[in-house]
Parts: C-alpha cells; structure tokens; sequence
C-alpha cells in the first residue's frame, strides 16, 4: 500500500512539473540556444568559405599614370567580394554559390586628377568603352539628324563647342544639352594653340567657358570640365593653364578624319579597324558622320564596346560588360 502511494505522488509531482509554465519556457529556451547555435554554425562555415574565397576572386584597383607615349592613363577600380552581401544572397540555399557572389568597387590610391598636367588620348586599356568627341565649330546642317541618331540609340557624347559658335548658334548649343550630351571646351576663335601667348590662350579657354555658361544657364548641370584644342595643337604651356582653369587636356585615338569627305564606309571600316577599349574617338558634324553614325554605332557595339562620355571613358569606374571579366563570373552584381 505504501508503495503504490509513492507511486501516486511520484506520478502527479510529474505530471505538475511537466504541465508547469516555467518548464515549458526552459524546454523552450533550450530548443531555441540549440537552434541559434545550429544556425550560427552555418552561418559561421558559409562566411568561412566566403572568406576563404574572397581573394580568389578580386581584382586589384589600377593606379593612374604618366605613360611617356599616350601621356595621362586614367586609373581603374578594382573589384572586392562583398562579405556580407553574398552571404544574404546564398544563406537560403546555405552553401556557397559564385553565382551569387556581390561585388564591391574598389578605388585607386592614385587618380586622374592626382596626376601633374598632362593631355589625356585614351581612357583605360581594361575598360570596355569607348567615347565619341564632337568638335562644332561649323557643321549646323547635320547637327539635327547626328543628335537624332544618338538618341535613338540612347548614346551620349561629349560635344567640344568653339565660343564664338556658341554664341552665333545659341539654340543649337542649348538643344546639344538639352539631348543630355556633355559639353566641353574648344576655344574661342579656334587659334592654333601652339603658337598664341599664355595671355591669348587664358582668353580664349575663359571666354569659352563663360559664353557656354550664360548661354546654357540652367541648364548646365555641371561644370565644364574638359578641354580640347583646335586640331589637336598644343604645347605643355597650354595643358597647364587650362589645368588652372580646372580643365583636363583631352586629344583622340581614333580620328574619323571626316573632313575629309569619306564614303560612310570609309569612315566606318577606318574607325572600326583601329578601335580598341578605351578609344577616344574625333569627329565632327560633317555629311560623313551623318551618313555613317547609325552604322558606326552598332558596329562599336557589336565590339561588345559601352559608348559613353569622356568623363564617362575617363573615370576609375568600372562597367559590367560580356567581355570583361569581373572575378571569375561575368554576370555578377557590382555595387
């Protein structure tokens, strides 16, 4: 008898302890450190392997630099695996995906804009993209179908306008703007200016810059920030007061020679042959160019080469394109 009352008690101290609240919150409590601690070990050997891999697939940042043959080489961020970012793309598959790697870019230590004076003929070598420099100082007739052209394939480019065009073809400066394009500096009365004194070549580049500045008012979103010299003449004097004037000296690589009067496929096969990454290319609003944009724009892209803007060609940032390679995959996400 007094066995089986043991018993009975025994049986409803359990039954009560089980039933308690503050059981079911420490059983609770324990499932839960169990669980923390499972996920942080997979956590933990998902960023290991993150980590692990992190150099494998970065690229590190390119310095620019004072080439003694093509002058002034912009320089080319490097690209780093984002730690953090990946591991939030791959955690819900919980093992390590290169295809979900994310990227971060990664600036030089030494920049364009670091580097002494010096005229500038090409962007980058590993970059992917090339630029499309405009010189207007006569050509109105085919201004209109030139700027159609690049907006139906949604290009911009960098137009270099003489001062004293710009102010007898305000509209038309306005409507290069207004397309969105770049709008750089191209002198005043289109001097040569290797031969003109220091206070002529001051002139001409200030008064440049304020005749496109009161005529664009507004609509200038931001400072003129290159300069090209008539016919491609120069001398150091020169790149140094335009650099006082907080100017870069911007040449060409690839020459249309479009005044020339060459059949578009002259034109095109010219440009087409010699293009390379980071091409500045010359032109101007001429019935050749007219006639050979359209063509000359597809051809470059079939390059798998971006069109951009010098200050798009020139800068440290790095594009995603099918024919670079950001780490070991080419379709990954770069912030």
């Amino acid at each position: 008898m007094r066995k089986f009352i043991h018993i009975t008690i025994m049986f409803v101290l359990a039954l009560v302890f089980i039933n308690n609240p503050l059981t079911d919150q420490y059983v609770s409590g324990l499932k839960q450190e169990t669980d923390a601690i499972t996920v942080s070990k997979q956590k933990d050997s998902l960023y290991e392997e993150i980590t692990a891999k992190k150099e494998e697939f970065s690229i590190p940042p390119q310095d620019a630099k004072i080439d003694p043959v093509w002058k002034a080489i912009p320089g080319l961020n490097g690209i780093e695996v984002d730690v953090e970012a990946s591991y939030r793309k791959m955690r819900s598959g919980k093992k390590f995906n290169e295809d979900k790697l994310v990227y971060k870019q990664i600036e030089p230590k030494v920049k364009l804009k670091d580097l002494p004076p010096s005229p500038v003929y090409k962007g980058h070598p590993d970059k992917p993209m090339v630029s499309f420099i405009i010189n207007v100082a006569w050509g109105n007739e085919y201004l209109s179908d030139m700027l159609a052209t690049l907006k139906k394939h949604n290009v911009s480019a960098s137009f270099f306008l003489e001062g004293r065009w710009v102010k007898n073809n305000p509209e038309l400066a306005r409507m290069i703007m207004d397309a969105g394009h770049e709008v750089g500096n191209h002198s005043y009365t289109h001097p040569d200016m290797k031969v003109i004194s220091s206070a002529r070549t001051r002139e001409e580049i200030q008064k440049t810059n304020d005749v496109i500045e009161a005529t664009m008012d507004e609509k200038l979103s931001k400072p003129i920030t290159w300069f090209a010299p008539p016919s491609g003449s120069y001398r150091d004097e020169t790149v140094k007061i335009a650099a006082e004037k907080n100017l870069g000296t911007v040449m060409w690589t690839v020459d249309t020679v479009d005044w020339r009067k060459p059949s578009p496929e002259e034109l095109i096969n010219r440009v087409l042959s010699k293009v390379h990454n980071g091409a500045l290319i010359l032109m101007h609003p001429t019935e050749s160019t007219e006639k050979s944009l359209d063509r000359l724009i597809t051809g470059l892209q079939e390059k798998n080469l971006e069109i951009g803007t010098v200050s798009e060609l020139l800068s440290e940032k790095r594009i995603q394109n099918n024919n670079q390679d950001f780490g070991k995959n080419n379709n990954n996400n770069i912030n």
